[in-house]
């Protein structure tokens, strides 16, 4: 018989058997218990602990740390332990300790419900410093304010703080649990594809690997977008992975414009945070009799239009100094004025546009924005695109400023989530706009209602691209692909111009027979730092590289020297500042 089918058998008779009881793999170390699982049931048994000292109290006791918790440990005060003592007492914060000891219940009064062991302490009775901890960089402390920097060059420290631990065994767990819904409800296959491959056109920018074939280089992919159109030609409709994504992108900011008009219009984002209101108003009709010179200047354009947005209970929650900065960041960020309205307890409007309004203009303004007692409007007349993303950051800094102030605006444990779809399938280039560049990538189909405008006029077409937000941050995208071998080849060089052979392994493989296809990924580092409302997705990624991708624990990139260059037909002209630090 062959392998496969033994094998394949045998795992079946695995499956279908009881499962036998779980073999102690504790059994080797001296360890009896962790730091996190004794209870009062546990009193008056001997029990060896290994942690690190969390803190350590006038040489009375300590408290031991270790993966699953803390358990206080009581430093002998009788001469008979004096040694124990002394080196407890002098053990410093962070070394790693055994102590061995009895479990007695804490004194009466002295029980401390927030930790899981608080009704119990360890006596001790021997105890051994495995291995002693120099002073610390910073405390590992999670209420201690450490500089990033400072957090990522002692990595290995910062992972001891509880935050950290929780966010990646969270992580774990999700991970796990994704696995098993996708695996073993839905019969998908988990495949992992190449780390080295080729330069994709289109799309973020690669990094280079060198090879030993002289002038030739691999690729990180930045994303296995080809792979996965190649694992659905081979017949795998159902393929997952956990994928490492390579983009040399260092601090470029996202260049992707906001594509979708109505949520462009309204929220002044393609990722809108829809877990409150203050959507953009256009009150372009109600002002277009006034006499207020900007306001008919900006509609003499083409795209021209005055919008608002209305802050509630604004005046109550708002200083003067909080509207200056929200004036301010437009002006900063988008070279955008901004006008202030308030309505004030009498039910009259408060601003230097009254003058130039009449009262019946003063009150279509009041209904048209819905405007209460005490709330403003910030206001900004302009071009279509540059108002609403103005107003729309104006939007997400007004809603911090308001819950700061103590206004409850944003349920912080809701999740909504919304689909972002007919994104234009291509864009002018920034430094050449009469050519075009994919949207997304080279690989999304257009929409079957414009597919006829693909040879006809490119730039109107519509993809079949989506994106996943939450909570006003795109957690995911997506798209529909390609199929069509004579397609693809089209949009590869008669719209993007690029020469095609680059994938021409991809194209033969399109005329196999390719179905249908589509998929989606998630930003698993996004999604996670959301669930735990982590400020940085570095704070759910055990090794992070810093915002201009260094690792500054390990000090990479680094140099090499030209012997270890040479096989790779590789020579570097090294600037004078560098071969001076190159050399020391």
């Amino acid at each position: 018989m062959a392998l496969p089918r033994l094998l394949a058998r045998a795992l079946h008779r695995v499956a279908s058997a009881a499962a036998p009881a779980a073999p102690d793999f504790s059994s080797f170390v001296t360890r009896t218990n962790t730091c996190g699982e004794l209870r009062s049931a546990h009193v008056g048994q001997k029990v060896t602990l290994y942690g690190w000292v969390q803190y350590q109290r006038q040489g009375l006791f300590l408290v031991l740390r270790d993966f699953q918790g803390l358990t206080q440990i009581i430093i002998p005060q009788d001469e008979a332990h004096s040694h124990v003592k002394e080196l407890l007492s002098n053990a410093p914060v962070e070394s790693v300790v055994r102590v061995t000891g009895i479990v007695s219940p804490r004194p009466l009064g002295q029980e401390n419900p927030k930790m899981p062991t608080g009704d119990i302490e360890v006596k001790a009775e021997t105890a051994e410093i495995l291995n002693s901890c120099k002073k610390l960089p910073f405390e590992i402390k999670d209420f201690i304010k450490k500089s990033e920097a400072l957090r990522m060059q002692y990595r290995y420290l910062d992972l001891r703080s509880f935050q950290l631990q929780s966010n990646l065994r969270l992580r774990s767990q999700m991970v796990m649990r994704m696995r098993e819904y996708l695996c073993n409800l839905h019969g998908f296959v988990d495949v992992e594809t190449p780390t080295l491959f080729k330069r994709t056109p289109g799309g973020a920018k690669e990094f280079l690997v060198p090879s030993r074939e002289a002038g030739k280089f691999y690729s990180l992919p930045q994303s296995p977008q080809q792979f996965k159109q190649l694992l659905m030609v081979g017949g795998l409709d159902r393929y997952f992975q956990v994928a490492r994504c390579y983009r040399d992108e260092g601090s470029r900011p996202d260049r992707q414009p906001e594509f979708t008009q109505e949520a462009l219009a309204e929220y002044g984002t393609d990722k809108p945070d829809t877990r409150f209101g203050m959507k953009i108003m256009d009150i372009s009709d109600v002002l277009r009799g006034s006499h207020i010179h900007f306001v008919q200047n900006a509609l003499s354009y083409p795209h021209g239009s005055i919008k608002a947005i209305c802050i509630p209970q604004g005046v109550r929650y708002l200083t003067n100094k909080d509207l200056e900065s929200l004036k301010e960041s437009a002006k900063s960020q988008f070279n955008q004025e901004i006008m202030q309205i308030i309505r004030r307890p009498d039910g009259r409007l408060k601003s230097l546009l009254t003058k130039f309004l009449g009262e019946k203009e003063q009150s279509e303004l009041i209904r048209a924005l819905n405007m209460q007692e005490d709330d403003v409007v910030l206001l900004a007349a302009g071009e279509h695109k540059q108002v609403c993303s103005a107003l729309g950051a104006l939007r997400l800094f007004s809603a911090n400023l308001l819950e700061a102030a103590g206004l409850a605006l944003r349920d912080p444990t809701a999740f909504h989530f919304l689909w972002v779809v007919d994104f234009p399938l291509f864009l002018p280039k920034a430094k050449n706009p009469t050519e075009l560049e994919s949207a997304h990538h080279p690989f999304t189909a257009p929409h079957p209602s414009d597919a006829s405008l693909l040879y006809s006029d490119p730039t109107k077409v519509r993809s079949q691209h989506y994106d996943l937000v939450l909570n006003g941050n795109e957690v995911g995208g997506g798209s529909i692909r390609i199929h069509s071998a004579e397609q693809q080849r089209f949009v590869l060089e008669k719209v993007l111009k690029e020469d095609s052979e680059v994938l021409s392994h991809l194209i033969e493989a399109l005329e196999f027979g390719a179905p249908p296809h589509g998929g989606i990924a998630l930003g698993l580092d996004r999604l996670i730092s959301l669930i735990v409302d982590a400020p940085s997705i570095r704070d759910v990624i055990a090794f992070p590289k810093s915002f201009r991708g260094r690792d500054l624990m390990g000090n990479a990139p680094d140099y090499v020297t030209p012997e270890e260059l040479e096989p790779y037909h590789i020579q570097v002209s090294w600037p004078l500042e560098e071969k001076e630090a190159k050399k020391n």
